[in-house]
């Protein structure tokens, strides 16, 4: 089960509903491009860069400011935004009801669950069933991280959905564009224009099928996607297209042959330049060793020094004779 969002209570009035808010969106199902440079495919990296030097900024550095005036800034504290958020954090704070046909759809933003939290059932339902019956949502407010936000709580089937709104100073004022106003006979549309487009709008009315829509551009784009890759469009990393051959030394440890070969051995095994120093090893075995004439010459003088002394001994005993 996908994690809350946000743990807290339901209230209005007295009654306090346990509660856990729970994503009513699905994670993005839109496709996503990445950037590369075209000279060799590589893909794209943005940095943090200091305008004035160039040099990358880590992110220990970083500090928010508020952008009063073209080029210039106020930097505030991590204490400051604090001190500007709400003290209730864990509660959605219902502060009345308005008809559910009294909120243009220019102010709903974003879908979440309300869902009950153990024991909390019978609260979540009475509210369920009593804005079901009155035709009212209500409308309070919710804090989610730092930032408060308007919300309405509406029934949806047996759930109770909570939709984030926006707030007026968020939405443009419809007037600021040229929309046409005044009547219909202003603009000169007769009765019969007027009830022809009834009739269409009548033929083409229906039941509201949701599952009758898909998104095409992204179904079309996908298919574009797979033949480019059959094709010879794929980019692939450098250490997918050259693999290594056979017997070629990488920085590839392969831990479990080395293991192995260390208990088969009872000896440590390095984990690097093992070939290089194994070479290096033979050759100043090869180094240390004496050469063939000089160990038949060494045997030879061994030889004629144990002939001598066999020599001296027979002298010796033939004159004590």
């Amino acid at each position: 089960m996908p994690r809350p969002v946000w743990s807290g209570t339901l209230s209005f009035g007295l009654l306090n509903i346990p509660v856990s808010l729970m994503s009513g969106e699905k994670p993005s199902a839109d496709i996503h491009f990445r950037m590369l440079d075209g000279r060799n495919n590589a893909p794209v990296k943005y940095e943090r860069v200091n305008a004035e030097t160039g040099e990358e900024v880590p992110w220990k550095e970083i500090v928010k400011a508020y952008e009063y005036e073209k080029g210039s800034f106020v930097v505030l504290d991590p204490e400051d935004i604090k001190s500007a958020a709400p003290e209730s954090h864990d509660a959605v704070e219902v502060e009345g009801f308005v008809d559910a046909s009294a909120i243009g759809p220019q102010y709903f933003e974003k879908p979440y669950v309300l869902v009950p939290q153990k024991k909390a059932e019978k609260g979540y339902v009475l509210l369920r069933e009593a804005l079901q019956k009155t035709g009212k949502i209500g409308i309070g407010r919710v804090v989610i991280r730092t930032r408060e936000n308007l919300c309405a709580v509406m029934p949806e089937g047996d759930a109770l959905m909570l939709m984030m709104l926006r707030y007026p100073h968020e939405l443009v004022d419809i007037h600021e564009y040229n929309i046409p106003e005044g009547a219909k006979g202003d603009y000169r549309i007769t009765p019969k224009e007027l009830q022809f487009s009834e009739q269409l709008i009548d033929a083409m009315s229906s039941e509201w099928e949701p599952d009758n829509y898909k998104d095409e551009f992204r179904a079309r784009l996908q298919k574009v996607i797979k033949e480019r890759m059959e094709s010879d469009g794929v980019v692939r990393r450098k250490t997918e297209e050259h693999e290594a051959a056979e017997g070629t030394a990488t920085n590839v440890v392969d831990f479990m042959a080395l293991l192995q070969k260390s208990i088969a051995g009872k000896s440590r095994t390095p984990a690097k330049k093992t070939a290089s120093r194994a070479h290096r090893h033979e050759e100043e075995e090869e180094e240390e060793a004496p050469p063939r004439n000089a160990a038949k010459k060494t045997a030879k003088r061994a030889t004629t020094r144990k002939a001598t002394t066999k020599k001296a001994a027979s002298k010796s005993r033939r004159k004590s004779a």
